[in-house]
C-alpha cells in the first residue's frame, strides 16, 4: 500500500494559547483500540501520520478535500472510489476486493478462479470468529482472528461476544448466514450514532440461538472434513466511546457534493466523526486527499475549549 504525506505543519497562537494543527494527505480507515477502561481511543490517518483524536474532542476540526482520489494500492489518480479507496482497475484485479469478502460463504478458490491464492492463504486460511455484537441492536457477524476488538469499535458495537472460533472464512460465512436467518447481519449506522443501544444479555441470546442451528452447524463440520467449528464461552466485551452529546438528527457529509467539512467535534463512534454541524463517515472517503486542520480559526483569537 503507498501512503501518501505532503506536509505535516504545527503551528502555536501564543496569544490565545490554543494550538493549530494542520495536516495534508490522503485519508485512511481511523485506527482504534481499547484502553484499560475500556474507552475507544482513535487516531485519524493522514498520509503516514496518525493525529490523535479524542483529546481533541470540544475543538473545531476543519477538513478540505482538494478534489483528489488516489488509488491505496497502485497510488494512481482516480476519479471515483472503488471498495473504500481502490481505482476500477485495483478493484477488479485484488482478493481483497473480491465479492467474496463481502460474502465469503462464496468463496470460490477450490474452482481455482482466486484473484490471489497466496493473499487468500494468509487472509481466508486462517482462523475467524463467528460474533454477536450490539450496535444499533443485537447483530451477528464474523472477523479475522486479529481484528478483535477492533471489529466492532469499527462498527460502534457497545458489546462484542466471541461465539465460535471457524477454520476458515468460508466457513464461519456460512455458520454467520444460518444465524443471519434468526438476528440481524446488518448495522442501522443512523440508529448507531443517535445514541446507545441498551445492554444485552449476549451470552444468554447465544444460548437461544446456537440450539436452532446445532442440525446445519453438524452438517457443515461433515461437508467441511479437516475443519473445525469450535464453540467458545468467552466473556461479553464491553466498548465505550468518547462522544460528548449526540446528534438529534444524523447529517452526512459527502465530499464528492460538499469538499468542506468544519464543525466542533461531539464525538467518535464507530467509524464516524460527529460534529455540531452533521457527521462524516471517515473509512468512506478512505484514499480521499485532504487538509486537515485543528483548531482553524486559532490565529484570529477565537477561544475553544479543551475538553
Amino acid at each position: 500500500m503507498i501512503l501518501w504525506l505532503k506536509q505535516l505543519i504545527i503551528k502555536s497562537d501564543l496569544r490565545s494559547g490554543v494550538e493549530r494543527k494542520t495536516m495534508f494527505g490522503t485519508l485512511s480507515k481511523m485506527a482504534a483500540s481499547l484502553d484499560d477502561a475500556s474507552v475507544a481511543q482513535y487516531q485519524l490517518k493522514v498520509g503516514d501520520e496518525k493525529l490523535a483524536l479524542n483529546e481533541l474532542i470540544g475543538q473545531t476540526i476543519k477538513l478540505t478535500h482538494s478534489g483528489k482520489i488516489l488509488c491505496s494500492n497502485c497510488g494512481k489518480k482516480t476519479k471515483k472510489s472503488y471498495s473504500q479507496g481502490h481505482c476500477y482497475v485495483c478493484m477488479q484485479k485484488l482478493a481483497s476486493c473480491d465479492l467474496c469478502i463481502m460474502k465469503p460463504e462464496t468463496c470460490h478458490f477450490s474452482e481455482g478462479t482466486c484473484r490471489e491464492p497466496e493473499w487468500a492463504q494468509t487472509h481466508c486460511f486462517v482462523p475467524h470468529y463467528v460474533y454477536l455484537s450490539n450496535t444499533s441492536g443485537i447483530k451477528v457477524g464474523i472477523t479475522r482472528h486479529s481484528q478483535i476488538p477492533t471489529r466492532w469499535i469499527d462498527q460502534g458495537a457497545t458489546q462484542g461476544l466471541l461465539i465460535f472460533r471457524v477454520s476458515t472464512r468460508q466457513l464461519s460465512g456460512l455458520v454467520e448466514v444460518e444465524l443471519a436467518k434468526l438476528v440481524n447481519d446488518k448495522t442501522h449506522w443512523q440508529a448507531m450514532l443517535k445514541g446507545h443501544n441498551e445492554n444485552q444479555d449476549l451470552k444468554a441470546v447465544a444460548s437461544e440461538l446456537i440450539p436452532q442451528i446445532e442440525d446445519r452447524l453438524n452438517e457443515l463440520l461433515m461437508e467441511n472434513g479437516d475443519y473445525k467449528i469450535e464453540r467458545l464461552d468467552e466473556d461479553i466485551q464491553s466498548i465505550n466511546f468518547p462522544i460528548l452529546e449526540f446528534p438529534k438528527k444524523v447529517k452526512s457529509f459527502n465530499f464528492d457534493k460538499t469538499p468542506e467539512v468544519i464543525g466542533t467535534l461531539k464525538g467518535i463512534k464507530g467509524q464516524y466523526l460527529i460534529f455540531d454541524t452533521g457527521v462524516i463517515n471517515i473509512r468512506k472517503f478512505s484514499s480521499y486527499e485532504v487538509d486537515v486542520e485543528v483548531n482553524p480559526l486559532a490565529d484570529s483569537n477565537e477561544q475553544l475549549a479543551l475538553v
